[in-house]
């Protein structure tokens, strides 16, 4: 009562601001600080009425207030949003000397006399967003967008859902951002995890539905956030923790860069606005207390209440970040320390063998399910015929069995005691490929049996599945079920293929049951329907795939129909090296694809290049050349690609103009130069020819030396190899 007198003289937008303050006071102490100071009864008081306030004058509801959390569903799906600047990967570091030769290249790549810290992070077993704030009105902070990382450059417009999170700000107040130093608009990128109570509680309640419960926490986060009912979302306690702070699109070409001095200032500076923030975070000063940070967080790991799975160390200082610069992929300023795989011991009930998309044959062990780090495994890879001899593992053994973060699980060893007795049948690989009847084939210098039939229909699946995936042709709505129906199954058997335990219909499996499903994806069973397509290019085929053809299809209405079709037209605008990606030519990854791409210009180009020429495109080497130029040989191959280019898919790109003047020549940049960063110069360098190492040994042509080199030019020293400085790297490049 007291609170109501106290308000009752106050206007109408006045009680309502103060009510708006008040709980997302009190939203901050119970989401952020675990430091509650109302019981429920009296924040859901002080909610009702705040909306009993906006219902009698909706012309104040604004976006960012508390009561606006839970809205309606995207009409038409996600938009797709393209990302302030790409969220990359980071590369893995296993164990202690991989982690010591990273914070040697950190030092090497750094002048002589520059002290290092890091800040060390746990390492969050989730899905990472992107937040971008505006400035709202009286210099507050309003949440604008919600992004899914996506494929990296382009994602998911998830604001609807992200705004059901309360662990995330919709609004901040000019006083947090005066605190915090902060402007009203800026960019938090941070990791989005279900915590382990929520997700007990979530399968609760779908194994009462009748429902088959998630795997783990992070496949959980990852749909959640993705569905189209916000009120969903909201049920499900997701929490966001943040741990990147960068400027808004209104910094002009400063857009999406580190926004403070280092990331020390950049996670407390998120503290004082009001954002999550792992409490576990230090920074340290050399890679001795990064290894005791690690033991640490190892020995917390279970009592912990969401999902860890390592530890991530960054280069504390924002110059020395932009100094060491970036790989391909991944910056050269930060490292994902991953923690040993967790294992399990389970019997071995058979062997199934899978048949990828280039006609590997893996096989594939079929397991009584056990628990491992929260998820249930029932299958395990045994690489190939010669791990099995490794392994001497029969059906019927006891094998240990460990996951690995992303990693597949694998059998490490055969367990043999008194408690776990040895099987007594052997693993008989088969002759024919398990879904077409083609031999199989082991070419020289190879371990793995292939299919080399390029209609085997196991192929052909995983050629549609992964040219659609979101790294290559990024076609959503093309996933297994849609897959499935295109060649021809139900979603009956695609059901069953994907949920009976894991065992395969082929007699070339060994120990299971004939008349199972493999639940990998592979179904082994012979279409019910005529299938769609028959091949990648069938996608473009308006005579084939039309909205007529796929209306036919199990659960597809109106939109799914024509969203699937939007898509698919879409994706014809991809780049050259998405495309190249999506033909599945053998070692041929994301970043050979740009390579190629980028020093031919043109499929035509590519096509007509020999093994030579190949070979002289940094980072592929003989191997790579023999592979690229044995399937340009391949008529069949040839007329898909007319086939795709007749449907308007691109197959042409920018290329690389790139001079002869450093031709055959290796270079290795350290320091800090005059004029050029050390990305300009690599770049230069490559332009002209050379090719640039991060390490020096005695194939090195030159090391280019600036201001406070480090161990390089040491090295460069004792092996004798010429050291030149920026002028003198101009002079030859004229």
């Amino acid at each position: 009562m007291a609170h109501e007198s106290s308000t009752a003289k106050l206007s109408p937008e006045q009680q309502i601001d103060a009510l708006r303050e008040e709980l997302r006071h009190h939203e901050y102490l119970y989401y952020v600080m675990d430091a509650p100071q109302w019981t429920d009864a009296q924040y859901d008081a002080r909610m009702n009425q705040l909306r009993a306030l906006e219902a009698e004058h909706p012309g104040l509801i604004t976006s960012d207030s508390p009561t606006q959390r839970v809205g309606g569903k995207p009409k038409e799906g996600f938009a797709k949003v393209a990302h302030s600047r790409p969220m990359l990967s980071l590369d893995n570091a296993y164990n202690e000397e991989e982690l010591r030769a990273w914070g040697e290249r950190v030092v090497g790549g750094l002048a002589l006399a520059e002290s290092v810290q890091y800040v060390c992070e746990l390492k969050l077993d989730g899905l990472s967003l992107a937040l971008q704030y505006e400035a709202g009105a009286r210099g507050v902070a309003t949440l604008k967008t919600g992004i899914t990382r996506g494929d990296g450059t382009i994602g998911e417009d998830v604001t609807t859902n992200v705004r059901t999170i309360r662990s995330v700000p919709l609004h901040i107040s000019a006083k947090k951002l005066e605190e915090a130093g902060l402007p009203a608009e800026f960019e938090v990128r941070g990791e989005v995890v279900l915590p382990q109570k929520a997700f007990e509680r979530m399968n609760e309640e779908r194994v009462a539905q009748g429902l088959a419960p998630a795997a783990n926490p992070r496949n959980a986060a990852a749909g959640t956030i993705r569905t189209l009912e916000p009120n969903i979302v909201a049920q499900r306690r997701l929490e966001l923790f943040a741990y990147f702070l960068l400027s808004g699109s209104g910094a002009g070409d400063a857009a999406g860069e580190p926004l403070l001095s280092s990331q020390s200032a950049a996670l407390q500076a998120l503290r004082e606005a009001g954002f999550l923030v792992n409490p576990h975070a230090r920074t340290v000063k050399s890679i001795d207390q990064v290894l005791t940070f690690i033991a640490e967080a190892d020995a917390m790991r279970d009592s912990l209440p969401y999902e860890i799975d390592g530890v991530v160390i960054k280069v504390d200082a924002v110059a020395q970040q932009r100094r060491l610069g970036f790989t391909g992929k991944a910056p050269r300023w930060a490292i994902a320390y991953k923690f040993p795989a967790r294992a399990g011991i389970t019997q071995l009930k058979g062997v199934l063998f899978q048949v990828g998309r280039t006609g590997k044959v893996t096989p594939v062990a079929a397991l009584t399910p056990v628990s491992i780090g929260g998820t249930t495994v029932t299958r395990a890879t045994l690489h190939n015929p010669d791990e099995v001899v490794r392994l001497g593992v029969r059906i019927g053994d006891f094998v240990s069995v460990e996951r690995g973060g992303d990693v597949i699980p694998k059998i490490t060893e055969v367990v043999s005691d008194a408690s776990h007795p040895r099987g007594e049948q052997e693993i008989v690989f088969p002759t024919s490929c398990p879904r077409c009847g083609e031999g199989l084939v082991r070419e020289p210098g190879e371990v793995d049996l292939r299919c080399v039939n390029v209609s085997c229909p196991a192929r052909l699946e995983e050629e549609l599945r992964h040219f659609a995936s979101r790294g290559v042709m990024n076609i959503e709505g093309l996933g297994e079920s849609m897959v499935a129906q295109l060649l021809g199954h139900t979603l009956v058997e695609q059901s069953e293929a994907a949920s009976l335990s894991p065992v395969s219909a082929s007699s070339a499996n060994s120990g299971l049951d004939e008349n199972a499903l493999d639940d990998a994806g592979d179904i082994a069973e012979e279409p019910t329907r005529k299938a769609l397509v028959h091949s990648i290019a069938d996608l473009y085929d308006p005579e084939k795939v039309n909205r007529g053809t796929l209306l036919m299809l199990e659960r597809v209405g109106e939109k799914t129909a024509d969203a699937l079709m939007e898509q698919i037209e879409r994706s014809k605008k991809q780049p050259l090296q998405r495309v190249l990606l999506g033909l599945g030519i053998r070692h041929v990854g994301e970043r050979t694809a740009q390579a190629l791409a980028e020093e031919f210009g043109s499929i035509d180009v590519l096509i007509a290049a020999t093994e030579e020429e190949l070979t002289r495109v940094n980072d592929i080497g003989p191997k790579v050349a023999a592979t690229v130029r044995e399937f340009f040989s391949n008529e069949r191959n040839l007329a898909l690609v007319e086939r795709l280019r007749g449907y308007g898919l691109t197959f042409t790109a920018e290329r690389k103009v790139r001079g002869t003047a450093l031709a055959g020549l290796m270079f290795v940049l350290t320091g800090t130069l005059p004029t050029l960063t050390r990305e300009e110069a690599k770049e230069r360098i490559e332009a002209a020819g050379g090719k640039v190492s991060g390490s020096v040994s005695k194939k090195t042509s030159y090391v280019v030396a600036g201001e406070e080199a480090g161990s390089k030019l040491e090295k460069a020293q004792q092996l004798g190899v010429a050291v030149l400085d920026e002028a003198g790297l101009l002079a030859m490049l004229g």
